[in-house]
């Protein structure tokens, strides 16, 4: 009787273990390249997110350089207005007029 009772204590086969094996493996590879195709979106957002802050970063510089060109401009021009000296100077220098009683001898570089 003891041959018996092993006999009936054996689990009987599950015909549908093989399909819950398939089925858990699909939800696995798709799991799986879920996961591998957000990384490669998430790199590449990133990447994308790193070339705008290069670009802002620039931007600002430029911004900064034009903003001194600028203080310096509005500094020549208060001189200009409130400074003869000034002008006389730049008058001189830049346009290379003189007064009638000078000479002004120019060499060549």
């Amino acid at each position: 009787m003891k041959a018996e009772e092993r006999e009936a204590v054996k689990p009987k086969p599950d015909p549908n273990a093989t399909a819950r094996r398939v089925i858990i493996w699909i939800y696995a590879c798709v799991f799986v390249g879920v996961g591998l195709l957000s990384a490669v979106f998430f790199f590449q957002t990133h990447q994308e997110y790193a070339q705008l802050r290069r670009v802002e970063a620039d931007t600002r510089r430029r911004i900064a350089e034009a903003e001194q060109r600028m203080k310096d401009q509005e500094r020549v021009l208060e001189r200009l207005r409130n400074d003869p000296e000034y002008v006389k100077k730049i008058i001189r220098l830049q346009l290379r007029y003189a007064k009638p009683t000078e000479l002004i001898f120019r060499f060549e570089e």
